[in-house]
């Protein structure tokens, strides 16, 4: 278990839902499903991770049937902040205007099958709307019993820096992993500073960190990696050299290359959760192993000094999903 934000108590690894209804295909029969999200809480999953847009609305419908039973003995994180409501054109990609965040919270609460939100994170900072203005109204929301906890995704330090000021943030969730350092240099620091708990989705990469895709991998149009520069060509190719080092460095400690991958975060302090997905059970369970998987120092050092000289190729989102990104 880990603590998150100094007050929610949390599996070490989480589990992120999203393939469940998009961007992985391909999907499970719900009912199958809502049988796999389950057997994850029974090997002790209890941070389960969903957002309006995933599907869109499905894949909390799909969580709110599956946790039902089990509603107090987890912590459901979701999240608002894209045009979906209809107020906006479609040109607008983002919004947290005040109006929208409210119909996103009342839609998740029904969605969901709950009285509350455990975490409730912006899921991309909208930079037509002040951060300050996004915070008061989650300090609304807190003090209505709507939301017990708040959180940012994919926000520049600057902006987290400014929304503590006035509502104190949670948790903060961000890509990290062994292929995705770039937050090791101010955003991690800073949730280390502020006491803010960090969740770190796609710690496995992916999928490319487990060492199943190749070289030569292609993938289905409606798969992310599709047009993910990362995920292409010759930045592919060229990333097979950290995939066969992280590879060799599990092979010599015992373990599978995911397992390496999540212990690695695991490792970058006791306040980073992450928050792997996948629909299959052996994989949460495997993945689940992984926070019982000690690196030594000499272990972690020689890791460090292989990592620091593989450069990694390729931008991780799209030219659409990059312009939704909070660079100040």
């Amino acid at each position: 278990m880990r603590q998150l934000g100094g007050k929610l108590n949390v599996s070490a690894i989480g589990l992120g839902c999203m393939g469940f209804s998009q961007s992985y295909p391909p999907f499970l029969e719900k009912n199958e499903s809502v049988k796999n999200i389950r057997a994850a809480f029974d090997m002790g999953y209890t941070l389960f991770d969903t957002a309006e847009v995933y599907g869109p609305f499905t894949n909390e419908e799909l969580l709110g049937e599956a946790l039902l039973p089990i509603r107090d003995e987890v912590v459901i994180a979701t999240k608002f902040g894209h045009n979906l409501h209809g107020r906006f054109p479609k040109e607008r990609r983002l919004s947290s205007e005040r109006e929208d965040i409210r119909l996103a919270v009342e839609g998740s609460l029904r969605r969901l099958k709950t009285d509350r939100i455990d975490i409730l994170y912006q899921h991309r900072v909208d930079p037509l709307v002040p951060i300050e203005e996004v915070a008061l109204e989650m300090e609304k929301l807190m003090k209505e019993g709507k939301i017990l906890s708040w959180g940012l995704s994919e926000a520049s330090a600057k902006t987290i820096r400014a929304a503590h000021a006035v509502c104190p943030v949670t948790v903060v969730q961000s890509e990290y992993s062994i292929l995705y350092r770039n937050h090791e240099k101010d955003t991690i620091p800073l949730c280390r500073e502020l006491g803010i708990g960090f969740v770190a989705f796609s710690p496995l990469g992916r999928q490319m960190l487990t060492g199943e895709i190749k070289k030569d991998s292609k993938f289905p149009e409606n798969d992310f990696r599709h047009d993910a520069p990362r995920y292409l060509g010759t930045n592919l190719e060229r990333n097979m050299e950290l995939v066969e080092f992280v590879g060799k460095a599990a092979s010599e400690k015992g373990c599978t290359a995911a397992q390496l991958s999540l212990a690695w975060v695991l490792s970058r302090g006791d306040f980073i959760v992450p928050i792997p997905g996948t629909k299959r059970v052996s994989r949460m369970r495997e993945n689940m192993d992984a926070a019982s998987l000690t690196l030594s120092g000499e272990e972690l050092g020689r890791l460090e000094s292989g990592l620091d000289g593989i450069d990694v190729a390729g931008e991780r989102y799209n030219a659409v999903m990059d312009s939704m990104l909070d660079k100040d």
